[in-house]
């Protein structure tokens, strides 16, 4: 048995969890917020027992170390070598990565290299890596990225329609992201229907959301763009609007382009357009007090998600089964039942409404037997997918 640790680092944050392998079982998961504030928070929880405390945290340095003690004392290790390998989650890998590889220090550089790309994410995993590094200098280091699993996109899906030569240049094109999620909810479809080769449409709902089209385990096509604004919208991210927006939004306001972006990607989808918040659950509660605008962004998400579900189904011919994960849609019944009655018609969707109520957060077909395309709700883990990519990469194995 060995311990592996997946590791996602934001710019104030650490998320980490870590399993025994190879059986995957969780042995303790935890968070450090607040990261470079004298009021930080360490959270550790361990079956049943659960460490928080709030202590001064100066950086990543700082709060892997204040880690690895509460490891050494809560006793979930005795020794810290007993920890193998620490995968960390990469947001965006550009077109270096069709699967998670070992930490040189080339992938360092490449990864700070596309941080045009991953502005707000891949310096924190830049700077994850380093602090591991530095306490754990022994132990094999992975990166997971959320770009891998699109790779596999062809030209025709993934470029735009610009000129030629910023993709020549400047390497614009669509990258997608939840990559891990998506490869995920494909491996967990074949075990639930005991067959491969599957057409999928997996939807990744929550405050960060994209669909993907899966087929034969491959992404063929996805919604979110060159950085994760594009799409459909989310709970501030606007998802794809007419170019001509940000240019009229700049010239009648007299907003700056990084104002217009910020807007763009922290003021805008439900938030922006409800007025209410981010989060579906107000929106929802606003909804059944009366609110109208609050309706019409559920619909808007809807039929956004609605949009591309359609799209994805022509682009495939036809559906296995058709995926809701994420935050929203692993714990949103009303959003499943507003879009799956929406696909009744086009689609043959039939759904089991009693199933649907009950479905949160536990994987479930929701779908009715007579029902033309399955339909089922599976919880996402990306963690155990890093845990796995970093175990197979510790034992030299092929991804």
């Amino acid at each position: 048995m060995a311990k592996v640790m997946a590791v996602n680092a934001g710019s104030s944050s650490l998320k980490y969890k870590l399993y025994e392998m190879p059986k995957e079982e969780v042995i303790c998961s935890g968070i450090v917020e607040r990261i470079g504030f004298e009021d930080a928070i360490f959270t550790l929880k361990k079956g049943e027992e659960k460490k928080t405390y709030v202590t001064p945290i100066k950086d990543h340095q700082v709060a892997i170390n204040i880690l690895l003690k509460e490891l050494l004392e809560m006793k979930v290790v005795k020794h810290i070598d007993e920890i193998i390998a620490v995968g960390h989650r990469i947001v965006q890998g550009g077109k270096y990565f069709k699967h998670s590889v070992l930490v040189t220090d080339e992938v360092v550089d490449i990864i700070a290299k596309l941080i045009p790309l991953g502005p707000l994410h891949n310096p924190a995993s830049i700077i994850g890596i380093k602090a591991f590094k530095e306490v754990l200098p022994n132990v094999k280091m992975t990166v997971t990225f959320d770009t891998s699993f699109h790779m596999s996109m062809a030209p025709v899906d993934y470029l735009f329609p610009v000129p030629y030569e910023f993709y020549e240049k400047y390497d614009l094109r669509r990258y997608g992201a939840h990559g891990t999620s998506h490869r995920y909810l494909a491996i967990e479809a074949e075990k639930m229907l005991g067959q491969k080769h599957l057409n999928l449409i997996t939807c990744h709902l929550g405050s960060g959301s994209s669909i993907t089209a899966i087929k034969d385990n491959k992404s063929i096509a996805t919604s979110m763009g060159l950085t994760p604004l594009g799409g459909i919208m989310m709970g501030t991210r606007s998802g794809d609007i007419d170019p001509s927006v940000y240019y009229y939004i700049q010239k009648m306001s007299g907003l700056s382009n990084d104002e217009v972006f910020k807007l763009l990607n922290k003021e805008s989808g439900l938030k922006g357009v409800s007025g209410v918040s981010s989060d579906s659950r107000d929106i929802l509660k606003a909804m059944d007090e009366g609110d109208e605008r609050a309706k019409l962004t559920m619909d808007l998400f809807a039929r956004r998600t609605l949009d591309f579900i359609g799209q994805y189904y022509v682009r495939l011919g036809h559906v296995d089964m058709i995926i809701f994960s994420a935050g929203i849609g692993e714990n949103d019944p009303y959003i499943r039942s507003v879009i799956c009655k929406a696909l009744k018609e086009p689609l043959g969707i039939e759904i089991d409404e009693e199933k649907n109520k009950t479905a949160r957060g536990k994987e479930v077909i929701i779908s009715k037997p007579e029902s033309k395309i399955k339909v089922a709700v599976i919880p996402t883990d990306e963690e155990i997918m890093i845990a796995r990519d970093a175990y197979k990469i510790y034992l030299g194995e092929d991804l």
